[in-house]
């Protein structure tokens, strides 16, 4: 999981971030992303992909990577500007603004996925990078247990829907909740689900 991270510090990068965003998927709330940068001798057992841990497993290492590593940052982007510039530019945008949240600036960034962000900083987009890269992973779990906790907020000011059990993902629930109800102000209405109610 650290050949990534490696590799730039064989390029002469010696402060390395892991970027990473949840929610893109999601029919309400914001797409967020995390910025991470991890020391060195770094040693938390089982990091992953979020995707691949359990809710319980990923809420015990939140506070873990936040202890150890040397920055992290979290960025979002709302409903309202996925709307407006797409859930790609959404994503890409709120993982630059976690880059910048980090409090200092690193010399390389490990995107997940295959597009770059928008910054000066060298980078370097890995396609599956939250199964590969530890930092990416590390960033991975900051972002979902950030957006997890956010949609159980979103839970108290709109019960009718669900957003504690699915985190507005289009569960069947879900979308019967959307028919139902018809959209809350935080749905997104350019997506599929949403924009035909």
């Amino acid at each position: 999981m650290l050949a990534f991270e490696k590799q730039a510090m064989l390029g002469g990068y010696n402060v390395i971030a892991g970027v990473d965003e949840a929610g893109r998927g999601p029919l309400a709330g914001p797409v967020v992303s995390a910025a991470v940068v991890l020391p060195e001798d770094f040693d938390v057992p089982g990091i992953n992909d979020s995707k691949k841990l359990s809710e319980k497993k990923r809420e015990a290492l939140f506070p873990l990577i936040q202890n150890h590593a040397i920055a992290f940052g979290i960025g979002m982007a709302d409903h309202g500007e996925i709307d407006r510039i797409n859930i790609l530019q959404a994503s890409l945008l709120s993982m630059k603004r976690a880059v910048e949240d980090l409090g200092i600036t690193p010399d390389y960034l490990l995107i997940d996925g295959k597009f770059a962000i928008d910054s000066t900083i060298d980078q370097r987009p890995v396609i599956k990078g939250d199964a590969l890269s530890l930092s990416i992973a590390a960033a991975s779990i900051l972002a979902k247990v950030t957006r997890d906790r956010i949609m159980t907020d979103l839970d108290l000011k709109y019960p009718a829907y669900g957003f504690n059990r699915h985190k507005g993902y289009p569960t069947k629930a879900h979308k019967e909740a959307i028919l139902t109800h018809g959209p809350c102000s935080v749905h997104r209405k350019s997506f599929r689900g949403v924009k035909e109610i």
